[in-house]
């Protein structure tokens, strides 16, 4: 039974894909499992119907972060027996961080016998350097284990020929980097067309094996996906 908070400061990275692939993950558990989706701009996760998504608004009139929410959130956590998946968004990346880290969330949590995870994203491309500074972040103002998830979706995850693994924030911090998660780029015209399809309708793994959206062969594609996914999460400890 664990928390797992999706977060990184750059937008657009895939945060929302993660955590709903994160939820159809644990719902193969056969444990109870609560998802909320904090993104004031963009709440792509609590647009996949089949996972229960509960909308909580985190910000107030002044786009300050609503504390009395928040701290109900976080008591609804404590509460809850079974896992959890919460997806934050990016506009509220560093007040969110700086209220966890004044409030001693993260410790709140642990105290209360649950288990927490960040998960966050690094992505090739442009965006690279952006999720690192994210990452960075993420690891001085908290102190729960990481999940590093690379999306290859711009680009291969790498500078100068030098992979995530070899980089010195990961040398640095792999006591607290549980784990990494590789979501591979495929071939844009099968495999990437199958995922924006899935994505853009905000349909489950699940749900496509019966949609009329996908053929035999694609839903074998996506099949392949969810099962690369699915086996990398199996042997973290989560």
């Amino acid at each position: 039974m664990a928390i797992h908070m999706i977060k990184q400061g750059k937008g657009g990275v895939g945060k929302s894909l993660i955590a709903a692939m994160l939820a159809q993950w644990l719902l193969t558990k056969d444990e109870p499992l609560y998802c909320a989706d904090t993104d004031p701009v963009n709440d792509t996760f609590s647009r996949y119907k089949a996972l229960n998504v509960e909308t909580i608004q985190l910000l107030d009139d002044q786009d300050n972060i609503n504390t009395r929410n928040f701290d109900a959130l976080i008591e609804k956590l404590i509460a809850h027996e079974g896992n959890a998946v919460i997806d934050n968004g990016a506009s509220t990346f560093v007040a969110l961080n700086a209220y966890m880290k004044e409030n001693g969330i993260v410790e709140l949590l642990q105290d209360a016998g649950k288990e927490i995870f960040v998960h966050t994203v690094v992505t090739g491309g442009q965006a690279f350097q952006d999720t690192l500074i994210g990452l960075n972040l993420l690891l001085k103002t908290q102190k729960a284990p990481v999940v590093v998830w690379e999306n290859e979706y711009f680009g291969k995850v790498e500078k100068n020929g030098k992979v995530f693994r070899d980089s010195e924030i990961y040398k640095n911090n792999q006591e607290r980097i549980k784990g990494l998660v590789h979501i591979e780029k495929r071939t844009e015209h099968t495999f990437g067309h199958d995922i924006g399809v899935l994505c853009s309708n905000n349909l489950t793994f699940e749900e496509a094996l019966t949609s009329e959206l996908f053929g035999m062969i694609p839903r074998s594609r996506l099949h392949t996906v969810r099962k690369s996914i699915f086996s990398q999460l199996d042997k973290l400890p989560l």
